[in-house]
Formats: C-alpha cells, sequence, structure tokens
C-alpha cells in the first residue's frame, strides 16, 4: 500500500469510527480551556476533568484567578501532577492576560506562545478548539501511531507536525487531530498493538509480522 492510500485510508476509516470528535476536556470558554490544556500535560484527559471543576469553582476567569494564592492553586491541582510548576504557569498566565489582553484568551498562535507553561502544541490545541482556527496539535501519542503507519520519518513531533499538514488538507487536521488520539486510545495503544493487531495496522501492513519483544 503506497503513503497516498495509506492516507486515504486513515482518512475514511476514522470518519467512519469517529464521525463526532467532541473536545476531550471539559471546559467552559476559551480561559478554562487553556488551563485545561495546561493541566493535562503529563496526565490523562480523565483526571483533569476530575480536577478542573474544584479550580474552577474557585476561580474561572483570569481576573478571579490573580486573587488565588499559588500556594492555593498548587494544592487544588496537585493531583495533575507537576502541580509546583503547573500553577506557577497557571498565575503568571492569567496575570499577563489581564494585564496585556484585557482578560481575554487572544486567537493568535504567537500570544498564545508567549505565555507561561504555553508551549506550541497547548496553543494549537487552544486555537483549534476554542477559536477554530485550522491547526495540527502532536502529541507523542499522534507521533507514535504517524511513525506507526509510515505516514512520516519525523524525529520528533515538529518534524511530524510538518508532515502530517503536508499529507492531509487544512480543513481536516482540526478534526483529525482529535480522530487520531480517539483511535490510539481505543485500538492502537502503545501496549496493545504492535503494529499487527489493530484494524487500521492489519490493512495497511497485511504482511506485517509482530515485533519481537525486548529482552531484559
Amino acid at each position: 500500500m503506497t503513503k497516498a492510500e495509506r492516507v486515504e485510508l486513515v482518512g475514511r476509516e476514522l470518519d467512519r469510527l469517529y464521525p463526532e470528535t467532541p473536545v476531550p476536556l471539559d471546559h467552559r470558554d476559551a480561559y478554562t480551556l487553556l488551563v485545561a490544556v495546561l493541566l493535562s500535560a503529563q496526565c490523562t484527559d480523565a483526571r483533569v476533568n476530575l480536577v478542573t471543576p474544584g479550580l474552577f469553582a474557585r476561580a474561572a476567569t483570569p481576573e478571579a484567578m490573580m486573587a488565588v494564592p499559588v500556594e492555593e492553586i498548587r494544592e487544588l491541582i496537585r493531583p495533575c501532577g507537576l502541580s509546583p510548576q503547573k500553577s506557577v504557569a497557571i498565575a503568571g498566565l492569567s496575570r499577563l492576560l489581564v494585564e496585556k489582553h484585557g482578560g481575554q484568551v487572544p486567537a493568535d498562535f504567537e500570544a498564545l506562545e508567549e505565555l507561561p507553561g504555553v508551549g506550541h502544541k497547548t496553543a494549537s490545541v487552544v486555537m483549534a478548539q476554542a477559536f477554530g482556527v485550522p491547526a495540527f496539535p502532536v502529541d507523542t501519542h499522534i507521533h507514535r501511531l504517524a511513525q506507526r503507519w509510515k505516514l512520516t520519518g519525523g524525529r520528533n513531533v515538529v518534524e511530524t507536525e510538518r508532515d502530517l499538514k503536508r499529507l492531509f488538507p487544512r480543513e481536516r487536521w482540526n478534526r483529525l487531530h482529535l480522530q487520531i488520539i480517539f483511535y490510539g486510545r481505543e485500538y492502537c495503544t502503545a501496549r496493545g498493538c504492535d503494529g499487527t493487531k489493530c484494524p487500521l495496522c492489519r490493512e495497511m501492513f497485511p504482511g506485517r509480522r509482530p515485533v519481537a519483544a525486548k529482552r531484559a
């Protein structure tokens, strides 16, 4: 199967499996989405969704969050991990949103990436899911599947994002990045599929041998 055929297969099957792509992180607006995405670093979406109701009950706007001591934010988000760094980032970005952006989350990649704790992937998620701007946030899971499906030879998420943007039309990016995440969680997990077991892997590479387990 050629790369073009694999691209067509991935798009067709993911549309069939996931015609709807709800945002996995619970949020009310662009600000609460931004905070939730920041919290999701090295943490599951399910756990973030357990933590954010308490945090947003305490403060759900940049102005309100500015009044919450960093130590209190840290205690509220502790189950998400990396709470010392994340609490400082939440406090800092809230302050900058008020001081520089009138308390609004800017719909601009450069402005978002200037906020504490906000890298390119976080900015891409916010642009795509809060503002509907075409973006292709690539995390380690999408990077893994894109490599497994031979859609990229990228050595990192930056190179994989570049390759996927070239392969798929711009109007598909926002939906597709969520579809790949959903598929990776349900069918092609890091431990559950070795490139030979899930439906897409089997169809793309019918003669592929299982990856041999590494010896200890």
